[in-house]
């Protein structure tokens, strides 16, 4: 039988420290899972967006949850879902699997956190133009503390960690208390009709999807767990109910008090935020400016952490020979795989550029189009992780398990079939919009959804994808010519 312990490569593995507590690993999956920024672009469905998350919150987020707790106390080495792959299917479906789930996060925080990031900066704090130097400068620095903030040891790193977690979670809880003051002076002004449809069902999946995933974030860095055998389980159990709560509150708040053609999907949180902080009267400029300075850490932490959780994640595989080598070095001092820090820098740096080039008169266009690229590559990746769990069950079943997906063989296939249906139709709707929406009869106009052709948003889609798979195959191969295989 294959070792199920598939370290990190050569003397790395005691390059890494135990700096992980129960709570921190808990703040960990908080800042990795609510991500306020696609709160906006969830709303756009109008209040059915509320009962789209709730639906998914119990057919999703929770069988989700269970499975991540069993895959990561019973697997807890470092690299978490690279190690779950390379010991369910091999080194080079590990190696794909973990580039699609690494690529993600540098393109999301290039792409979409910086610029919504620069836009609540530049409309509610310094007003500056898009595309002008400062416009730049703010991105460039924002992406470039959080590569810094990744690469700080996890000793230190974890309370920032702490910290955005909390003022995310304050945020939520202020904006939800101002919005029943604001509904009692004001009444209600959004969409009132929940009644859920085809047509918002296929719109809100693929950004709920995004939105919700992140309970084995932090068992990227497992062996930095000081128990991850006994906490992972309380740790999905505690951010799960409290990233459902953080979800449904805003979500419901946005679409109760602002009309829904006036929700943004690249403002929609803080335009909400800017409606109901009109009850505090003369302080509320003040107020909505703390809360926009608030937002703007929310998401600095948003991408930070998960820079945190993927890059150590894709560091695994270099070490284990997945990817070049190079790039498997963990600092011997400060404990992080700086080299991968530093490539997941260089990529959103890269993004952020061409993207604000194209950005110019479609603003919203563009943040959607690359929200959509973020989606699929890391969806994507799901498709190969979930099924992971019933193939480790197979292979490993000596392996001590802490915590079971209840209900035996029953459950777990209950479970798993949940999620990879939910994945499967969420990784379809962002390469192919609109061909479900044509099969059930629902009206779309796809020119006035994404305001380019089908052909270009296809061409650049799958374009996209087949470069990212190229470049971990080309990874793996140059890794290999290093090195023999090994067991």
């Amino acid at each position: 039988m294959t070792s199920t312990h598939t370290p990190l490569a050569g003397g790395e593995i005691g390059n890494v420290r135990r700096n992980l507590r129960r709570v921190d690993t808990i703040f960990f999956a908080i800042a990795a899972i609510i991500s306020l920024d696609t709160v906006g672009q969830i709303a756009t469905s109008g209040a059915e967006a509320f009962t789209w998350t709730a639906v998914l919150v119990v057919t999703f987020l929770f069988p989700y949850g269970l499975v991540m707790a069993e895959l990561g106390s019973a697997f807890p080495q470092e690299g978490g879902p690279y190690v779950w792959l390379r010991l369910a299917f091999g080194r080079l479906a590990a190696g794909v699997g973990t580039m699609l789930y690494w690529i993600t996060n540098p393109v999301w925080l290039g792409g979409s956190i910086a610029f919504l990031a620069a836009t609540t900066w530049e409309t509610y704090l310094v007003p500056t133009a898009s595309g002008s130097i400062g416009d730049y400068a703010f991105k460039l620095v924002f992406i470039w503390a959080a590569i810094l903030g990744a690469i700080v040891s996890l000793r230190h790193g974890k309370w920032f960690v702490t910290l955005g977690a909390i003022v995310k979670v304050a945020l939520v809880l202020l904006f939800a208390v101002t919005v029943v003051i604001y509904a009692v002076h004001n009444g209600i002004h959004g969409s009132t009709s929940f009644l859920p449809t085809v047509a918002g069902f296929l719109g809100v999946v693929p950004v709920l999807m995004f939105a919700l995933v992140g309970f084995e974030a932090p068992n990227g860095a497992a062996e930095e767990m000081h128990n991850p055998r006994r906490d992972v389980p309380i740790m999905v159990a505690t951010s799960g109910v409290i990233s459902a709560l953080c979800y449904l509150v805003p979500v419901l708040g946005i679409v109760a008090v602002v009309p829904v053609d006036r929700i943004s999907g690249l403002g929609g949180f803080m335009d909400a935020v800017r409606e109901v902080f009109s009850v505090y009267g003369n302080a509320s400029g003040a107020m909505l400016s703390a809360a926009a300075a608030a937002f703007v850490v929310v998401l600095f932490n948003q991408g930070c952490s998960w820079m945190m959780a993927s890059d150590r994640v894709q560091a695994v595989a270099a070490a284990d020979g997945a990817f070049p080598r190079w790039f498997g070095a963990f600092h011997p001092k400060l404990s992080t795989p700086v080299r991968v820090n530093l490539l997941s820098g260089v990529v959103a740096t890269l993004f952020t550029l061409a993207a604000t080039q194209l950005q110019r008169g479609a603003t919203s266009a563009v943040f959607a189009v690359v929200l959509n690229i973020a989606v699929s590559t890391l969806l994507m990746s799901y498709l190969l992780i979930f099924p992971a769990v019933l193939r480790l069950r197979r292979l490993h079943p000596d392996v001590e398990r802490p915590f079971r997906v209840p209900g035996g063989g029953v459950g777990l296939a209950v479970c798993f079939g949940a999620i990879y249906l939910w994945v499967l139709l969420g990784a379809w709707q962002t390469v192919a919009p609109g061909l479900l929406e044509h099969l059930f009869g629902v009206p779309y106009d796809f020119a006035k959804s994404w305001n380019v052709s089908r052909l270009t948003f296809e061409s650049f889609t799958f374009g996209t994808l087949a470069v990212i798979v190229a470049f971990a195959l080309v990874g793996y191969a140059l890794a290999r010519r290093r090195a023999p295989a090994r067991s």
